[in-house]
């Protein structure tokens, strides 16, 4: 957490409030995140324009003239707007200061995020050139997924979490995903059939999409950039319900460990 929908939903949230903007003034509070922000960041955005703002994964991508500015939310992190002034709080590392008058606040209790600065062609960064389908992208397909499982052993679940096959699912959401398409989180990988994989490939997108619907997830420190909680926890089948029963079948539903997270699943709706 924040996962893909949390970070589109920030995405969205701060298109017409920092596109077209100049950025007047940068106030590092704390800069020891997962990795140090720059020492001449304020430098080298003072006086930039906000050209667009992107998403790769679970990254942010503002894009300026001579650069752009890499945003990664961590665990904890989110970026809200607050008007220039605002008293920060324990946790608020970072401002933007926008000539119009706001700030674009950076929050990050755990301090796993990132705020860094690309001179040159972002897709071309080490922290991006690695990463997986986009699930909204036309590319993100069961015969994708299906060529890019063959041969692997690892469990289905842990699959769609690499990065490095498909990017931004997480936890939460491949959980849902793979109840949606029926799919039990510890079959592997590489004995899933092409028409499986079509479920799954179809699951993961939809999952996506109500769940940009409700504004993402909110369980403990998520809100978008004007403030708001996610809604989407109020409709998960199975994350996060263990014992509780199966929206379908209403039998209990169970909770495994993989990769040191907690997995859920329906024992009779999964196969």
């Amino acid at each position: 957490m924040p996962e893909l929908p949390e970070v589109e939903t920030t995405r969205r949230g701060l298109l017409p409030h920092v596109v077209g903007r100049r950025i007047r003034s940068v106030v590092v509070r704390n800069p020891r995140l997962r990795w140090p922000v720059p020492r001449d960041l304020a430098r080298r955005l003072q006086g930039e324009e906000v050209l667009d703002v992107r998403r790769r994964g679970k990254y942010l991508l503002f894009d300026c003239a001579r650069g752009h500015l890499l945003v990664h939310l961590g665990m904890s992190g989110r970026l809200t707007l607050v008007p220039e002034g605002t008293a920060p709080r324990a946790h608020d590392h970072v401002d933007l200061c926008f000539e119009s008058g706001r700030s674009l606040r950076l929050t990050d209790p755990r301090r796993f995020g990132a705020m860094l600065w690309i001179g040159g062609k972002a897709e071309d960064h080490a922290l991006l050139r690695g990463l997986g389908l986009e699930p909204f992208d036309p590319a993100f397909t069961g015969e994708a997924l299906h060529r890019k499982a063959r041969g692997r052993r690892v469990a289905v679940k842990q699959f769609l979490m690499d990065s490095r096959v498909v990017t931004g699912v997480g936890n939460i959401y491949a959980s849902e995903a793979l109840f949606n398409a029926g799919v039990h989180p510890s079959r592997s990988a590489g004995r899933i059939s092409r028409e499986r994989w079509d479920r799954i490939a179809a699951a993961v997108r939809s999952t996506l999409e109500r769940a940009l619907a409700a504004g993402g997830t909110t369980l403990r420190d998520f809100a978008s950039a004007e403030g708001h909680a996610g809604a989407f926890q109020h409709q998960r089948a199975v994350y996060g319900r263990e014992g509780k029963p199966c929206p379908v079948c209403r039998t209990p539903i169970r909770a495994l460990r993989q990769g040191q997270r907690s997995t859920f699943y329906c024992p009779k709706c999964q196969r």
